[in-house]
């Protein structure tokens, strides 16, 4: 019997909910209402697009190697050597090393910091 009950108000709130957001758009709108003015589309110059990586491929003695730069920035390079499987170089963090990203694990240098002065 209780749980016959709490059905029957669950499904009045339910109906309750639906009902509510259809009576408030059908009510009656001020006949005083202005049309907004048209906003332009925002304009859009180089300065505003999303830096892209810029490409530069070097080939030296066989190998080549393309860097990867945003915003003037080097932060990774493919390094395709003349016989081998190619390979990727890419930097820690801002100042850190670069680490190696290819068929060989990466060495893991220990960072610590003993003394500052």
């Amino acid at each position: 019997m209780m749980m016959h009950k709490s059905y029957k108000n669950l499904s009045a709130l339910l109906l309750a909910a639906m009902l509510v957001p259809t009576l408030l758009q059908a009510r009656e709108l001020p006949s005083n209402l202005q049309p907004l003015e048209d906003i332009p589309p925002p304009s859009i110059s180089s300065e505003d697009t999303p830096d892209e990586p810029e490409v530069t491929i070097v080939k030296k003695n066989g190998e080549t190697i393309e860097e990867y730069r945003i915003g003037g920035q080097l932060y990774m390079m493919k390094v395709t050597p003349k016989h081998g499987v190619p390979y990727y170089l890419h930097r820690e963090d801002q100042d850190g090393a670069w680490v190696n990203v290819g068929p060989n694990p990466p060495l893991s240098v220990p960072k610590w910091t003993i003394f500052r002065f």
